[in-house]
């Protein structure tokens, strides 16, 4: 892949649009260093150091601290993203949309556009919702035409991302919106490894020093290539072709295969079972709570739900609520998974067109057949991902850091991802660029 980038810098198109993809990536982190007027960012960054360990951390991070920053990018692409699955989900809901997605080019387009508009329509309603949610501590000056003048900056900073993306994808190398995604992440990464010297590193004598540092680098490593291994991993289903004739010719005969994947649902179910846990905190947060100290049984229950208590070795009683995360995250992950692949849908358009899986029928057989292979893979891809989640909440726990690191947990899963992905599109790029070449001789 890295030989194939190498010759893909040669190519004079393929350059172009890797230089055009390096101005948008220089503008959007330009516009994530620009306050937004009108709002007090000291009281941002001091709410947020009480919101350690939950996903809310998360959040901050695919925005590149836009967020604590409170830059006009403030909002980033997450409220895309949050449309987007919201798209995907009313796809299988509902049937005129997907019709919509069966016409191909046309039917997308339309999607696209209901996205785009569902876009802004979330970056309103999150960013009226921070400055009433807030109040006067939000914004210097809390009166309704600040409250409309902060939301509409947002917004515009959370379409302007939108296009940006949108525009790497048509102009540049592809995958815009997972781009952007990726830069946000990697940029928090040079104070990230300055918190790892601080914490394991400084004031250690020479020689333990460099042990500890390759300890944590091999750790590193370690991770990264289990996310490569989960992120990669295919079941290929062998299906042949029955052989007919058409006209005067025999077609047909062919073999293919399905590729299923091993972590079918992506890092989806870690951010529906994040956001679900920490949103009894983010309410708590709204009102001034403290459940740190709980006093009734509410504050416990909070304190339970809360990322930054578990694996604490002086108060182990509240780790039951990490197990109730990990059930979460495997529901999320077949529940997901479900609604995005039907086997029966699979076995019928197979059947239309004369496929079968060797030894298995055609119909319902295969339906049943693909259902217990997927179910098999969700769970292996479920489990990877479990320990990926789960080890930066470990490390918190013992050592006070790791689930605030940019490159652990769910981000180590969309770098490693997106950076396999853009690989493979200068790669096709490269192939459609010889296979040109040829056919021109």
């Amino acid at each position: 892949m890295f030989k194939s980038l190498r010759n893909a810098l040669k190519v004079v198109d393929i350059r172009r649009k890797l230089l055009f993809t390096f101005l948008m990536i220089v503008i959007v982190r330009l516009g994530s260093q620009v306050p937004t007027p009108g709002v007090n960012t000291a009281f941002v960054r001091e709410w947020w150091s009480n919101q350690t360990a939950t996903a809310f951390n998360f959040f901050n991070t695919i925005t590149g601290s836009s967020f604590t920053n409170m830059s006009i990018f403030a909002l980033s692409i997450t409220p895309y993203i949050t449309a987007s699955i919201i798209m995907q989900l009313l796809t299988i809901a509902i049937p005129k949309l997907e019709e919509l997605h069966k016409e191909g080019e046309e039917g997308r387009k339309v999607i696209n556009r209901i996205t785009r508009y569902m876009n802004v329509g979330l970056s309103v309603i999150q960013s009226v919702a921070m400055a009433i949610g807030f109040g006067s501590r939000f914004l210097i000056h809390y009166t309704w035409y600040n409250v409309i003048f902060v939301a509409m900056i947002m917004t515009a900073g959370s379409a302007v991302l939108m296009w940006l993306g949108e525009q790497i994808t048509e102009k540049g190398i592809g995958n815009g919106i997972s781009i952007i995604l990726l830069v946000n992440i990697i940029s928090d990464m040079p104070s990230d490894f300055r918190t790892l010297y601080t914490t394991f590193i400084k004031g250690k004598n020479i020689a333990l020093g460099i042990v500890i540092a390759v300890v944590i680098l091999a750790f590193l490593l370690a991770m990264v290539v289990f996310v490569v291994y989960l992120q990669d991993g295919e079941r290929h289903i062998p299906v042949q072709y029955a052989k007919k004739m058409q006209g005067r010719k025999m077609v047909g005969g062919q073999s293919s295969y399905i590729p299923l994947k091993v972590n079918t649902a992506g890092v989806i179910p870690v951010i529906f079972a994040s956001s679900l846990l920490s949103f009894p905190a983010l309410i708590a947060g709204f009102f001034n709570f403290n459940y740190t100290a709980p006093t009734n049984i509410g504050g416990h229950i909070i304190k339970l739900l809360t990322q930054s208590q578990w694996c604490n070795p002086e108060q182990p009683i509240y780790t039951i609520g990490l197990l109730i995360y990990l059930a979460l995250l495997v529901f999320f992950a077949y529940f997901y998974t479900s609604i995005t692949f039907n086997p029966i849908e699979v076995a019928d358009n197979m059947k239309k067109q004369g496929g079968f899986i060797p030894g298995i029928r055609p119909g319902r057989p295969t339906s049943e057949y693909l259902e217990n292979i997927l179910n098999y893979l969700i769970f292996i891809g479920a489990t990877g991902l479990s320990v990926v989640a789960v080890v930066p909440i470990i490390l918190f726990g013992l050592f006070g850091v790791g689930s605030s690191l940019s490159f652990f947990g769910n981000s180590l899963i969309i770098i490693v991802g997106v950076i396999m992905e853009t690989l493979k599109q200068v790669e096709s790029m490269m192939l459609v660029r010889y296979y040109k070449g040829f056919l021109s001789d």
